[in-house]
């Protein structure tokens, strides 16, 4: 993509509709602001997650079905700057790069409709077992897996299934990645944090 095909300046004058996931009452694992990454180091400036309010409202009304069996889901990623996508698959290897979004043509992070995600327990916080660890990048990370635990296995299919019921769709190759349908109304942007936490009043 060149520049022109992606959205930059000022949050404030352009229009969004970005929510910041710590309003509501989700669990956050940003491991993107922090060294237990695929890179290695942090790429993010701050544990924070930001969706558009479409895809936002939905991923509320999923951790809602979930809470009534003893779940809550825990965000690992939200919108995703385009910068960063770019910089994951520049200094991703050629095994890496089969997993992550081409920048060339952007993708649905970019546009704040994707979410990474994963369960945790509410009696205690903690995150579920799945049948692969977040970004773990071979076949045990699919969707339709049929390795791991039942337990896993559970775990994961419980997620999928909230997740369907509320209009997203899981990425096959990634079980935590879920796309909303509402990718379409925004553009791809290269916003920063910092620069989207200012336009919301943060």
């Amino acid at each position: 993509m060149k520049p022109s095909d992606y959205v930059t300046g000022d949050p404030s004058t352009v229009r969004h509709d970005f929510v910041d996931l710590a309003d509501l009452p989700f669990g956050l694992d940003i491991r993107y602001a922090r060294e237990d990454n695929f890179l290695g180091r942090p790429v993010y400036p701050a544990e924070k997650a930001f969706l558009q309010k479409p895809a936002a409202d939905a991923l509320l009304r999923a951790h809602r079905r979930l809470e009534a069996q003893g779940y809550g889901i825990l965000v690992f990623d939200g919108y995703r700057p385009w910068s960063v996508t770019k910089l994951f698959y520049d200094e991703a290897d050629d095994h890496q790069k089969e997993f992550l979004a081409n920048p060339e043509r952007g993708s649905v992070h970019n546009r704040g409709c994707a979410i990474d995600c994963s369960l945790y327990r509410l009696k205690d916080g903690r995150e579920v077992r799945m049948t692969s660890e977040f970004d773990e990048m071979n076949e045990s990370a699919w969707s339709d897996y049929k390795g791991g635990t039942p337990e896993e296995r559970k775990h994961r299919d419980l997620l999928i299934g909230a997740m369907h019921a509320e209009g997203y769709k899981v990425l096959k190759r990634e079980w935590w990645h879920f796309n909303h349908p509402s990718a379409g109304d925004y553009p791809v942007y290269d916003w920063s944090f910092e620069a989207i936490s200012k336009a919301l009043g943060g």
